[in-house]
């Protein structure tokens, strides 16, 4: 393998330096071999460089591990992609149906089951680990209480609950824990020594930290949502697995890895499907198969073109999203965002702005100033910092979102407009 373009270095290092990301750590691997390349911290505080043996949270990555082992328990004929969830629940336990159809462990694998993206009981104590009071028992009271909205397998909708809901399924199943299922299923039989969900004190110290900006975040405990989003791993583990998933490296779970490639469904975006856990790209002449993960102080990136046997991991201990490095790697078709840049300002205008303005009914965005930063903090996040593109128009390098404050004809802010998947304006209230 040979060393990354100096344009893909060049975006890390502008990543990193630019406070954008704490550390970012690329694997790429094809047939003449793998290369890595690290750049930054472990920690913000931290002078400890990172490496391929650091340990990043990899969040919905994991769902891919979820469904690979719905497919090997397939292939050893344990259970049938067919068999309705019900089969495996509490008799207690009511599951919503539709038109007299069930749900599936194949609708649970792929996105169609109908349920929606996070249950309506979840409702976290604490924003800065939101997963780790969802129980078991609040997931069945839900499903139970629940009615579909939309036909079994007639429609994608990302679900955390589905996944959530098909690992735990799996791991009763097997009497052991979604870890331990895991590890003995995957992990044991590729040799990835890193991933994991517990971390001994020796995996503590290559545990890198995870950042929102500057701040550095908890990490996230997952109870019943555990099969889609509770894994850590390092970039060396991903890259043995996608190894395995190219055909580099040989597997008893190749037969399994190759049914869960198969497209199932659209996402509703155009060249866009998705199989069972995996997305596939068509794109650009290629089909790229991926997933990215997203934790409170983490993203992840892990993708490969299998024709031309090329694969690639990206990790990132902050929020900052990854995932165009990872596809321009593996396709020079994909585009490299743009990353914005501050403008120098008088900073006594900060003072203009400070105050609490109404997204929504309970949902508040607090704007406050501390020395010559000037930060957004929303109901149940953290305080994130945004950066001045203009007078009136600031930007977040943690999510890809702006700010605009709007004066009224005396020139007082009375209100802003968040810019996020479309414009919110919030009035000033304070």
């Amino acid at each position: 393998m040979k060393k990354l373009s100096t344009e893909i270095e060049k975006v890390i290092q502008e990543k990193v330096d630019g406070n954008y990301s704490v550390s970012i750590v690329v694997g790429v691997l094809d047939e003449d071999g793998s290369k890595f390349y690290n750049y930054g911290k472990m920690a913000k505080n931290s002078t400890q460089d990172v490496n391929e043996n650091t340990i990043y949270e990899i969040g919905s990555i994991t769902k891919v591990f979820t469904s690979l082992i719905l497919a090997d328990m397939v292939e050893e004929g344990e259970l049938s992609l067919d068999d309705p969830i019900d089969k495996f629940l509490p008799r207690e336990v009511k599951i919503p149906m539709r038109n007299g159809k069930k749900i599936t462990l194949k609708h649970l694998a792929t996105h169609t089951s109908g349920l929606p993206r996070l249950p309506e009981n979840f409702a976290p104590k604490d924003m800065s680990n939101p997963y780790v009071d969802y129980t078991v028992e609040d997931m069945y009271d839900f499903l139970s209480r629940y009615t579909l909205t939309r036909d079994i397998g007639a429609q994608y909708e990302y679900s955390n609950l589905g996944v959530g809901l098909l690992g735990h399924i799996l791991a009763s199943k097997s009497n052991m824990t979604f870890e331990q299922l895991v590890v003995k299923r995957i992990c044991n039989e590729l040799g990835l020594k890193n991933t994991t969900i517990s971390l001994t004190p020796q995996q503590q110290a290559l545990l890198a930290k995870g950042h929102v900006g500057d701040i550095e975040v908890t990490n996230w405990d997952f109870l019943a949502f555990a099969g889609a989003g509770a894994l850590r791993s390092t970039a060396s583990d991903m890259l043995t697995f996608l190894s395995a998933e190219i055909g580099l490296k040989e597997s008893r779970l190749y037969s399994a890895m190759e049914k869960t490639r198969i497209a199932y469904a659209s996402v509703g975006i155009t060249g866009l499907e998705i199989g069972q856990g995996w997305h596939i790209y068509k794109k650009f002449d290629s089909e790229i198969i991926w997933h990215n993960g997203g934790t409170g102080g983490y993203h992840s990136f892990i993708g490969f073109d299998k024709k031309n046997k090329k694969a690639v991991v990206v990790l990132s201990n902050s929020a900052d999203d990854i995932d165009d490095i990872g596809l321009r790697i593996l396709n020079k078709n994909f585009e490299l965002k743009t990353l914005k840049k501050a403008v120098k300002m008088d900073t006594s205008i900060y003072d203009d702005y400070i105050g609490e303005y109404e997204l929504a009914p309970n949902t508040i965005l607090t704007i406050s100033r501390e020395g010559n930063k000037l930060f957004a903090h929303a109901t149940g996040q953290v305080i994130i910092e945004i950066f001045p593109l203009s007078e009136t128009r600031y930007f977040f390098k943690v999510v890809d979102a702006e700010i605009s404050f709007i004066r009224d004809k005396e020139g007082k802010v009375n209100e802003l407009i968040l810019h996020q998947e479309g414009d919110h304006t919030a009035k000033r209230i304070t």
